[in-house]
């Protein structure tokens, strides 16, 4: 299993209100090859990253309020990290959190990016150094995540972690058709204005051995960090390139993650889980049966109450009994921008929602973005529920009516 390792960042959120964030549902053209997962057109999808950072640089509306942007597993080319790192350090806001996977490299790669950026992976390096000195292992191939960090003063601080679920599911008797297996996780603490979040690749969700599970140490250390803080995880997010987003894997650990049980989990109650998904144009992984991409979603505990809505571009359920609210959005290629919940109970005496939705951007034909109207998002027949969600005000969006 993981260690997971607490990391102090300088990121200074608004004293009393809430974050934003973008969830990128973007598609990924993979091809297997030299036992690894490969982009098959890295140069077309850096050229779509572009585009977000350009538009997430500019601001338009109430962009410039983003503290959070989200990119799926394996959505990063491998050749193009630095050109990444360096728009974020050139052109981002300070006080701005950047997650994306990265598409595979071999161990001996990763392992020299971490010595790039050893001043915040010393733990991280450490463990692939310990693994290599052990065996043979250079070639094999790694899954990985960056997050970047820009904090008050403008410093870009960068953070790896490596999955640590073997490929494709299950280990096989070749050794290169697995993964390397990550061991270090961070725990992100910003100051001066406590928030907790720590960022996951895909199925490190549901992973598990014979002695513990990988949720289960994030329980604990989150209910450490209450017990001896009085703070929480405000904030997972996973990233994933996952053909069956609602498995039942999936759907069993969310369950035992909020449900409390068989004892009192203050750490994670009130922590909200993103899942980031690529759309449903991701094409190259061989699936048994059909395969639905998408399906990005956003959970928090039942105690949020969010309201009953159905739309095309997103609805509302409880993921079938679950003790959650969870927010489902659709399978199409998708920028949702929303913001996290600011108060762990809801308060009678406001009209505030929990979870509001700003705004949802789609590619158009010249390779840029722009924002759905929000009559083409909430377009609704007589059958469907009471609104009770909604956009965020086309004058908080920058767009006139």
């Amino acid at each position: 299993m993981f260690k997971i390792v607490e990391k102090q960042i300088n990121v200074e959120f608004t004293l009393g209100h809430h974050q934003h964030c973008m969830v990128c549902q973007i598609p990924n053209h993979v091809g297997f090859g030299e036992s690894a997962c490969k982009l098959t057109d890295p140069q077309d999808k850096w050229q779509q990253i572009r585009s977000i950072f350009e538009m997430v640089a500019e601001g338009p509306g109430n962009l410039k309020k983003l503290h959070f942007l989200v990119l799926p597993e394996s959505a990063m080319p491998a050749a193009h990290v630095e050109d990444a790192l360096d728009f974020i350090r050139n052109h981002f806001r300070a006080n701005t959190v950047t997650m994306f996977g990265v598409e595979h490299i071999q161990l001996h790669e990763y392992r020299a990016i971490l010595e790039r950026y050893r001043e915040d992976n010393e733990e991280a390096l450490a463990s692939v150094l310990k693994d290599l000195d052990a065996g043979d292992i250079e070639q094999v191939p790694t899954n990985w995540a960056i997050t970047a960090v820009k904090e008050t003063d403008g410093r870009l601080r960068v953070f790896l972690q490596a999955k640590s679920h073997p490929f494709v599911g299950e280990e096989t008797i070749d050794p290169f058709h697995d993964l390397y297996r990550g061991k270090v996780f961070p725990l992100f603490r910003c100051t001066p204005i406590a928030f907790n979040f720590m960022v996951l690749i895909c199925l490190d969700y549901v992973y598990r051995d014979l002695y513990q599970s990988n949720i289960s140490t994030v329980i604990e250390k989150a209910n450490d960090l209450f017990f001896t803080t009085r703070q929480r995880l405000d904030l997972l997010t996973i990233l994933e390139c996952n053909p069956k987003p609602e498995h039942r894997a999936f759907q069993d650990v969310v369950n035992g993650f909020y449900g409390e049980y068989l004892a009192y989990t203050p750490g994670v109650r009130d922590t909200v889980t993103i899942f980031n998904n690529v759309s449903d144009e991701t094409t190259g992984i061989k699936t048994k049966g059909e395969a639905p991409f998408g399906y990005s979603s956003i959970i928090i505990h039942k105690s949020h109450k969010i309201g009953p809505v159905d739309y095309p571009e997103f609805a509302s359920d409880d993921f079938d009994g679950l003790p959650v609210c969870r927010l489902r959005f659709g399978t199409e290629t998708r920028l949702y921008y929303f913001n996290l919940p600011l108060f762990h109970e809801l308060d009678p005496r406001t009209t505030r929602f929990p979870l509001k939705i700003h705004g949802i951007y789609r590619p158009d034909p010249d390779g840029r973005w722009e924002r759905m109207a929000d009559q083409d998002v909430m377009q609704e027949d007589e059958n469907s529920p009471e609104k009770k969600c909604s956009l965020g005000s086309t004058a908080e969006s920058g767009t006139k009516k």
